[in-house]
């Protein structure tokens, strides 16, 4: 019999999944293929938005990162985290777009919406450099894509809901 805590691990066909550096991706299935004359069992997840199928090894996949979709309680936090004042620190860009970048990889939507929070403008604030822009947009994605994953709605309603609270805030 298994224990309750190797299924709560296991991931199955059709499940969402969040793989830290690419975001929210389905998986599709379990493969084996012959790699270097081992058989490798491997988690075969696409990223629809990205046109792009990520293979994990079963093995591997706790270690690379890979997780089920955030509770609802995580993602009113990260929605709680969008309201809170922007911390920018008077730092180098080039330090602060390597923190931000960390934290986009990281793939936690806490962090993301961190991100989003510290880079967003509003109207009357100066415009962005191209490569804050990028930034923004990125994380942007990454939270609305798990927003709208867990809320069952579509990512442009994910998206209006979170640009909602930040020109709330």
């Amino acid at each position: 019999m298994k224990s309750k805590k190797a299924s709560k691990d296991e991931f199955s066909k059709g499940d969402f999944v969040v793989y830290p550096t690419h975001g929210v991706g389905k998986l599709t299935g379990v493969e084996t293929q012959e790699i270097a004359g081992a058989e490798l069992r491997l988690f075969v997840i696409d990223f629809e938005q990205d046109k792009m199928r990520l293979r994990v090894p079963v093995a591997k996949a706790k270690d690379s990162g890979l997780r089920r979709l955030s509770t609802r309680k995580v993602m009113d936090d990260a929605m709680s985290t969008l309201k809170r004042r922007a911390r920018v620190k008077r730092t180098m860009w080039s330090r602060r777009a390597q923190e931000y970048e960390a934290k986009i990889n990281s793939g936690d939507p806490i962090s993301l919406a961190e991100v989003v929070r510290d880079l967003y403008r509003k109207a009357d604030q100066p415009d962005q450099s191209y490569s804050e822009r990028q930034m923004y947009q990125a994380a942007l994605d990454r939270l609305c894509r798990e927003l709208s994953a867990i809320e069952k709605i579509d990512e442009d309603a994910a998206t209006k809901k979170v640009e909602k609270v930040l020109e709330a805030a």
